[in-house]
């Protein structure tokens, strides 16, 4: 790898994404309780869509735009992710042991775990499929610019890329960078710009403009 793709990793346990057998029993009580017409399968559609899109990634978006508006609140972030995000409420399992990387105009960060699919779940949600994929968790180390242009991310030449590995032990949020434009914005309104992908850190968070233009 270059220098200017940096991969941090500190990976050596052997835990992974849940054994097939263990995803043959949960798609296999998912279709008995179907079945049997004890669960709506739209509405477990729609639940899993509120966790992965919309409860999680809100919570994330709401630790950013804190931080974009608040220094204090910023460096305390910096310092003590786990500490931090908890202050604003946003605790429970898999959000334990979390560690903030922030961007610049020097440095870009994008978060994989190269031998499962660790994730902090409790400021993202659950999981993409294409984060726990094995494609994403090995182009991410090895070719992290082409997985970023994939995603519509271009980082000029001298912006270097920093891929951190996410572990049981230790999980990664992305603190984006804050887009041009927003002065004197609220933390709601810069939240509603923060997506799922920026935190993971395969997107960027567009200016408003570029956003009111792309719906």
């Amino acid at each position: 790898m270059s220098n200017s793709e940096d991969h941090d990793h500190d990976h050596d346990h052997d835990h992974t994404a849940p054994p097939p057998e263990l995803e043959l029993r949960v798609k296999a009580l998912e279709s008995l309780l179907v079945e049997k017409g004890l669960v709506n399968p739209d509405t477990l559609n729609e639940i899993i869509d509120t966790y992965e899109h919309r409860v999680g990634p809100r919570n994330g978006a709401q630790v950013v735009a804190k931080a974009w508006t608040n220094a204090k609140f910023r460096q305390a972030l910096l310092a003590d992710a786990t500490d931090a995000v908890a202050s604003l409420g946003f605790m429970g399992r898999q959000g334990e042991h979390l560690k903030v990387v922030e961007n610049s105009a020097s440095v870009h960060n994008l978060v994989v775990c190269t031998l499962c699919s660790c994730y902090p779940w409790t400021v993202l949600g659950l999981p993409p499929a294409w984060y726990k994929s094995a494609p994403y968790r090995s182009r991410a180390v090895s070719e992290p610019r082409a997985v970023l242009a994939e995603f519509g991310t271009q980082l000029a030449d001298t912006t270097r890329v920093q891929v951190w590995d996410s572990t049981a032990e230790l999980r990664y949020l992305v603190l984006p960078q804050r887009p041009a434009g927003t002065e004197g914005w609220s933390e709601a309104q810069l939240a509603a710009l923060v997506t799922r992908n920026a935190m993971i850190g395969v997107e960027v968070v567009n200016p408003p403009e570029t956003n009111e233009a792309s719906r």
